[in-house]
């Protein structure tokens, strides 16, 4: 009977992950998308001594990817008391990226994909679905940022660092791919630290998050 509870609680806690993971990362791209739609056409961004040294590779397409695996992951993963912190997070970094697509539309040169390799053609699908603005800040940098913290601990160094090095290679293979240009990881990163700090410091106020 102990053991059938303990299922059930565990079964339980796994929904409420989900939920909150389908709510918080879900309307991510809700917003993404409305606002993709309403925003009139982007300023041309120019890349930066960063960007130009940095080569266009392809194959990146598969670490670039991997976002969708490393959310619901650290969603997971996270400590429960994290995970609420986490959605909202997410979800006011989405509002406030928004906000900035549609007063202030951006977007860049993406260099032509020509290969007929496996990496070119998952590239081409993924751009074909893909905004060619909401450039600045990179909404892809913020989400990626804030699952990492979430999942982060200290009790779990190794797990830690791997989720670090993770999310490392994620934002490096988003300028390997050109999608975006590094000020839009500068301000993605920003944007996740500033929202996330907030919202940590008032869930902490409350008792909500330790």
């Amino acid at each position: 009977m102990i053991g059938m509870n303990r299922e059930s609680m565990n079964t339980n806690i796994v929904f409420i992950r989900l939920g909150y993971l389908l709510f918080g990362w879900g309307l991510v791209g809700v917003i993404y998308s409305t606002t993709d739609y309403l925003q009139r056409k982007g300023m041309m961004l120019q890349p930066s001594i960063i960007d130009d040294a940095i080569s266009f590779t392809p194959e990146a397409i598969w670490a670039y990817v991997s976002f969708f695996l490393i959310v619901p992951l650290c969603y997971l993963l996270c400590p429960m008391n994290r995970v609420k912190w986490l959605a909202v997070s997410m979800l006011c970094s989405a509002f406030i990226s928004g906000m900035v697509y549609l007063i202030l539309p951006t977007t860049m040169d993406y260099p032509p994909v020509i290969g007929t390799s496996f990496s070119e053609e998952a590239l081409r699908f993924m751009m074909a679905i893909d905004s060619p603005q909401n450039c600045l800040p990179s909404l892809h940098v913020a989400l990626t940022l804030l699952s990492v913290w979430a999942v982060c601990q200290r009790s779990h160094p190794f797990r830690s660092l791997l989720f670090i090095v993770w999310g490392v290679v994620i934002g490096l293979s988003i300028l390997q791919l050109k999608r975006h240009l590094f000020v839009d990881l500068v301000t993605g990163g920003l944007l996740a630290i500033a929202v996330g700090s907030v919202l940590r410091r008032r869930m902490v106020d409350k008792g909500a998050l330790s």
